[in-house]
Formats: structure tokens, C-alpha cells, sequence
């Protein structure tokens, strides 16, 4: 038997081409990439701003059923349909995020893609990039300084230094940092408050990038960020600090899409990466629509299986940019099937019929949902070469009885060649016109009822649960004005329910809301459940342990 070839090995062994080569697929003149490099490069918002006239291809969506450690291998089959696509003679691109150096180093690894279904430069991506994360932390932590700043030299504004609701940011998983006390040290550093850390992938900042159309619209939504309250609870935005001036200047290059290319040399774009746990869990909306601009055929993804991404790709990103997919793809793998059947990650490797017909019902939930939307679903089983026939005809005539299709999807051994079917059975969909989407609720409904529709419709819970203090803030902001916007679900990826051990398909829970933050420039309200954390921590052993540089330089064990 051939030896199996690691990512890494496999990206490392690439024919990359010159990223002017990719540019020129789509019709990006050399003049308008910024090259970092000779394999990634920035693309000009010059350029951006000629093709708004350009006639919108067709928007895919790739989602998930919930992630479970046995792996869906959602981003790989994102990038694998482009592929596909291409193949089968469209024009395709590939919008994906980029990745968060704490779950690099923690549990989760890398987000390129894997096997033969990857975006490369791999290492790059996966590490600093081009800087668009670094540019985000020192914008959200240039805000952070100046509410400190300004307090320290006679508060002239007045803030309330107990209702500072801006924390810093920095893109790693460090518990330490969740509850911190600032300006400890006597008169010359400030007055001492209480703060904390968030991850750089759940700042404000963050999904103010990817939400945000040009860099004007970008300073204005940094300008309506509310920092802090005053004592008669009045907000303080980041304007009223002249912050959102060189905020944007942070960020100008930040806002420009990350243009790379997969395997086969086919382009992507890779700009932006809020969580989906935490926070909306989509691409930019630049990156997205220059690509509609650019190509027949968008392949977007939205993080965590489709009860986070999905619900927040439809109900904020779809409602906020005015985009309408035409068809969704939900990942699923016969591992995850079992183990959603109760079968542990030791015990994969046996055919159990009757736990992937048990583990099933996680997926039915996910087609129903993405089918409240109007957007037509078919299933992508992705495969493992420990995937037994009979296993794989259980979970098809399961999703048939459900009125879509699963097709067996074997890119990450074989790349577009593998995924062929997959790609021919999207383009049927979205040629067909069916998608009649629409998001799960209206602007005008209040915000608590927003939360409740997605407690009941989506995780089909029987109902959210909040302190009178919460529901008290949410009407408060719904008084001042904020009351149209909609929700963001921070909650466990792992279960519809908050509980993160709960698999299959639950019901009759409730969702505890613990806190909510309005977030005021991104233009949403995050609803935070459960025991999510906006900060999360190592496990005992973390990836970065087996992270090295061998004897020629080369980095292992990122993947």
C-alpha cells in the first residue's frame, strides 16, 4: 500500500504558480496586486471599486453538522468544490478565513484545507500571514490605550470607569488573561478597573472588518463602536475619543482580500476569520463580493456546524451585505455519524450500521435548518478510507428520506477528481433558480424574541432563559435604537444544546443567556450561552508542543 503523504508533506510539494498567473485567471491586472511574496498578495481596492458594476455569479455555502473530534473536514471540502468546479469548466473561487493563531497552537490546527483539497501557501496562512490579524489586535488595542488615556487626563467625557465595556484582545488562548485589574502601580499609571482579554477572532474590531463594504464604511462603523457608559448610563462611542481616525489608518491595508491559490492552482481568496462559536463566523464581505464580481461560481464557508455558521452567515452576513446563496453543502462523515451514535474515538474504525443511523438524526436537524431558509441543501460525505459501503448507503438513504442527496465526496485523497459529482449536483441546484432565501426573522421583531426564534427553530430548545437584569439591557437598547439589529449566538459548537456532551439531535432544552454585549459598529447584539468562553484556554497537552523547525528550517507539525 502507498504510503499515505501527510498535509503538510503534500503542500510542501505544491507546483505553485506566480500569483500574478492566479490574478490573471480572474481578470486582476499585476497592477492592482499587492504582492507579499511571490505566492499571496493583496488585491487593490481600486480594483475592487471598478468591477461593482460586474454582473454577481452564483454564491455557494459549505456548512457542517456539529464538529466532533472525529473531523468533518469542512474547509476541505470547501476548497475541494472550487476545485471541482473548475474542473467541470466554471469559473470558481474560493472564499474561506483566515486561522486564529490560538487554535493553531492549541487543540484545533490548522484551517487550509487538507489531503489533496488545500490553499496554499499552507504554513503562511496558518501563521502570520499578512498581517491581518496583528493589524486587528494593535487597531482594537490602540482603543483600548485611549479610554485608559483619556480617563488619566481628567475624563472629560465623563466615563463611568466601572462601565468600561471595551476589553483588549490578543489572538491566543491564554485563560490567564480572561479577568485581569489594569493600572495597578499607584498615580502614574491611572486609575485601577477591572478588565480582560478576549481573542483577537471575537473583537469587535474583527467583525467590523469582515462586515464592513470600503474603508469609509469601515471608519464609520469604528467610530460607533460604544466603549463605555457614563454614570447616568449614556453611551461613549470611540468617535467621541477621535479613535476611529487611526483606527482606519491600522486597518487600511488590513481591509484589502488575501488573494492565494489551491493545489490546482486555482484562485481564493482568504480575508478575515471571526469564530463562529463566539462571534459571526464568515469571511469578509469584500472578499465575498469581489468574488461574485470576478467568477461564475462563489464557494464560501461559515464556521461550526450550521446551527452557529450557517444560522449567522444567513441571519447577519446574508441580511447585512444583501447576498443570496443558491445552494448550500453540508458536510458530514460517517465517523462523525458514529460518534454522534454514541460510538468513542477509539471504536471508529468498526462498522456500526445502527450508530450512524443514530448519529443520522444530528445531520436531518442540519438539512431541516438550512431548509427554513430557503436555501436548497444537498449532502457532501467526506471520505475515510475506513468508510465501509453499507455505512455509506445507511447515511444515503437516510438524507433521501429526508429529500435531499448525499453524494460521496473523496477530495482529500484524490483532489477535484474526486468531488466531481458534488460539483455537477451544485451547479444543477443553483441553475435551477430554487433557492428562495430568506432570513429566520424580521428586523422589527424584538431582540429577546430574536434569541427565543433561534432557541425554538434552530437548536429546538424549548425556550431562552435570561436574568431580569439581561432582559432589562436588551430593552434598554432596544429604547436607544438598536432594537432592528440582529443576533449573534455565542455558543458550545459541539451540541444544539449548551451543553457540549450533549450529541444527536436534543430536544426540550433551555439556553441560558449569561451576558450580552452590543456591539454597535459590527451591528449586532452577541448573546453569550452557557459556559462559552470569548477567551479560550490550552488543553493540558497543546498542539505547540509538537510544533518545531527540522535541520533544513522547514516547519513541522503545524497540521
Amino acid at each position: 500500500m502507498a504510503e499515505v503523504k501527510s498535509d503538510i508533506e503534500i503542500a510542501r510539494a505544491a507546483r505553485k504558480k506566480q500569483i500574478q498567473e492566479i490574478g490573471a485567471k480572474i481578470g486582476i491586472p499585476t497592477e492592482h496586486l499587492l504582492p507579499y511574496g511571490h505566492d499571496k498578495a493583496k488585491v487593490s481596492a481600486e480594483f475592487i471599486k471598478s468591477v461593482k458594476g460586474n454582473k454577481d455569479g452564483k454564491l455557494i455555502l459549505v456548512t457542517a453538522i456539529n464538529p466532533t473530534p472525529a473531523g468533518e473536514g469542512k474547509t476541505t471540502t470547501t476548497v475541494g468544490l472550487g476545485d471541482g468546479l473548475n474542473r467541470i469548466g466554471k469559473k470558481a473561487i474560493v472564499c474561506i478565513r483566515e486561522a486564529s493563531l490560538g487554535p493553531n497552537f492549541g487543540v484545533k490546527g490548522g484551517a487550509a484545507g487538507g489531503g489533496y483539497a488545500q490553499v496554499v501557501p499552507m504554513e503562511d496562512m496558518n501563521l502570520h500571514f499578512t498581517g491581518d490579524f496583528h493589524a486587528i489586535t494593535t487597531a482594537h488595542n490602540l482603543l483600548s490605550a485611549l479610554i485608559d488615556n483619556h480617563i488619566y487626563w481628567g475624563n472629560e467625557l465623563g466615563i463611568d470607569t466601572r462601565r468600561v465595556a471595551w476589553r483588549r484582545v490578543m489572538d491566543m488562548n491564554d485563560r490567564a488573561l480572561r479577568e485581569i485589574i489594569c493600572s495597578l502601580g499607584g498615580v502614574a499609571n491611572g486609575y485601577p478597573r477591572e478588565g480582560g482579554f478576549d481573542i483577537t477572532v471575537a473583537s469587535e474590531v474583527m467583525a467590523i472588518l469582515c462586515l464592513a463594504t470600503d474603508l469609509k464604511d469601515l471608519e464609520k462603523r469604528l467610530g460607533d463602536i460604544i466603549v463605555a457608559y457614563r454614570r447616568d448610563k449614556s453611551p461613549v462611542y470611540a468617535r467621541d475619543l477621535k479613535a476611529d481616525g487611526a483606527m482606519a489608518v491600522l486597518l487600511k491595508d488590513a481591509m484589502q482580500p488575501n488573494l492565494v491559490q489551491t493545489l490546482e492552482n486555482n484562485p481564493a481568496f482568504v480575508h478575515g476569520g471571526p469564530f463562529a462559536n463566539i462571534a459571526h463566523g464568515c469571511n469578509s464581505v469584500v472578499a465575498t463580493t469581489t468574488a461574485l464580481k470576478l467568477a461564475d461560481y462563489v464557494v464560501t464557508e461559515a464556521g461550526f456546524g450550521a446551527d452557529l455558521g450557517a444560522e449567522k452567515f444567513f441571519d447577519i452576513k446574508c441580511r447585512k451585505a444583501g447576498l443570496k446563496p443558491a445552494a448550500a453543502v453540508i458536510v458530514a462523515t460517517v465517523r462523525a455519524m458514529k460518534m454522534n451514535g454514541g460510538v468513542k474515538k477509539e471504536d471508529l474504525g468498526k462498522e456500526n450500521i445502527e450508530a450512524v443511523k443514530k448519529g443520522c438524526l444530528n445531520l436531518g436537524r442540519h438539512i431541516e435548518n438550512v431548509k427554513q431558509f430557503g436555501v436548497p441543501a444537498v449532502v457532501a460525505i467526506n471520505h475515510f478510507t475506513t468508510d465501509t459501503e453499507t455505512e455509506i448507503q445507511a447515511m444515503k438513504d437516510f438524507v433521501k428520506a429526508q429529500g435531499a442527496e448525499a453524494i460521496l465526496c473523496k477530495h482529500w485523497a484524490q483532489g477535484s477528481a474526486g468531488i466531481e459529482d458534488l460539483a455537477k449536483k451544485v451547479v444543477e441546484i443553483a441553475e435551477s433558480g430554487a433557492s428562495q432565501f430568506s432570513p429566520l426573522y424580521p428586523d422589527e421583531m424584538p431582540l429577546f424574541e430574536k434569541v427565543n426564534t433561534i432557541v425554538k427553530r434552530i437548536y429546538r430548545g424549548d425556550e431562552a432563559i435570561a436574568d431580569k437584569s439581561i432582559r432589562d439591557q436588551l430593552h434598554a437598547w432596544e429604547q436607544a435604537g438598536y432594537g432592528n439589529l440582529p443576533v449573534c449566538m455565542a455558543k458550545t459548537q459541539y451540541s444544539f444544546s449548551t451543553d457540549p456532551n450533549l450529541r444527536g439531535a436534543p430536544t426540550g432544552h433551555t439556553v441560558p443567556v449569561r451576558e450580552v454585549r452590543l456591539s454597535a459598529g459590527a451591528g449586532f447584539v452577541v448573546i453569550i450561552c452557557g459556559e462559552v468562553m470569548t477567551m479560550p484556554g490550552l488543553p493540558k497537552a497543546p498542539s505547540s508542543e509538537k510544533i518545531f523547525l527540522n535541520e533544513v528550517g522547514q516547519i513541522e507539525g503545524l497540521f
